[in-house]
């Protein structure tokens, strides 16, 4: 029967031992089918490395033995030409042209990409859930003015909006100060770029939800609108809400490298992937780890940020049943 809270997964039951049939909640079925998938388990051990690695980049570095993101080692360039020095005991990953240690700067790179990413994400899913929740319940007017909102934020291309916030708040922030150049200006430019997309499908799935028999008992039993948003409708959108948030965190780490890439927002000193990228596209046919080792750290993150979310929609699909 659906209730207050509705079923994403579906209930399964399988025989006991005894020969007793047993059900197993929706918690259950889905860690017991996300389990199963090796690639989206292998992908959220690289995540959770990731993670760690780049929470305790000081550590690493520390052990290691690799100079701080910061600090110019001159010596380690070329002593005849001054140019990038390749992966050696002191430097496993290579030198920049600035005497940077390549290894240490994509640690704390990994650091921007993920802080970003995890943090503009929650923003879009937020603002992004809050406006397809009130404009699919709503409908009509409320609806119809929601709408053309998010089209109007949508017609705008993103990589030009972005290099335009980008620009004008590079020097003296935005919003009276409350948006400061930095990686406070990068977050700010992706939210606005990624709130639309969850705002619409949230839209939909809530167009749905508010025609069910559940809601409809809320309704008729004299629960206020918010009872029946928070109560009823905003759980049945866990999942969507897991998997899309989930797929868009890649998303934004490409958008921050680009940004970073293109010069914006993220300070010149800020270690981070695209502007490493971007630095090394002037060396590329005599220095390749200069880019190849930020180029890769891109590709796993983003690569198992996909998988990831792959494997999660997998598990929380209700149509599978198994």
């Amino acid at each position: 029967m659906p209730g207050g809270t509705g079923d994403p997964i579906g209930v399964a039951v399988h025989g006991a031992a005894d020969g007793d049939i047993a059900a197993r909640s929706p918690l259950a079925i889905f860690r017991a089918r996300f389990r199963r998938d090796r690639v989206a388990m292998a992908a959220l051990a690289v995540i959770a490395l990731l993670i760690v690695v780049s929470i305790a980049a000081p550590l690493v570095t520390s052990v290691v033995g690799t100079p701080g993101p910061t600090v110019q080692d001159t010596s380690a360039l070329d002593q005849v030409y001054g140019t990038p020095t390749g992966p050696s005991g002191a430097h496993p990953f290579g030198v920049d042209g600035n005497g940077h240690d390549i290894f240490t700067r994509i640690l704390y790179g990994g650091r921007i990409s993920l802080e970003v990413a995890i943090i503009s994400t929650l923003l879009s899913m937020v603002i992004g859930v809050a406006v397809g929740m009130i404009a699919g319940y709503y409908r009509g007017w409320v609806d119809a003015l929601l709408s053309r909102v998010i089209d109007v934020v949508l017609t705008f291309p993103i990589l030009l909006l972005a290099i335009g916030i980008g620009s004008a708040c590079a020097v003296n922030g935005c919003l009276r100060g409350a948006i400061q150049p930095g990686v406070g200006l990068v977050i700010f430019v992706i939210v606005i770029s990624n709130w639309t997309y969850i705002a619409r499908i949230i839209r939909g799935q809530v167009l749905s939800l508010r025609e069910k028999e559940f809601v409809e008992a809320s309704r008729s039993l004299g629960a206020s609108d918010r009872r029946i948003l928070t109560r009823d409708i905003l759980p049945n959108l866990v999942v969507p809400i897991i998997i899309y948030g989930t797929l868009l965190i890649p998303q934004s780490i490409l958008f921050e490298a680009a940004l970073s890439f293109l010069g914006i927002g993220v300070q010149p000193d800020s270690p981070t992937w695209g502007a490493m990228i971007s630095d090394a596209t002037g060396s590329l046919d005599s220095a390749w780890w200069y880019v190849a080792f930020p180029g890769m750290a891109l590709l796993v993150t983003v690569l198992a940020f996909n998988l990831l979310g792959d494997g999660l929609q997998d598990a929380l699909d209700p149509r599978r049943t198994t």
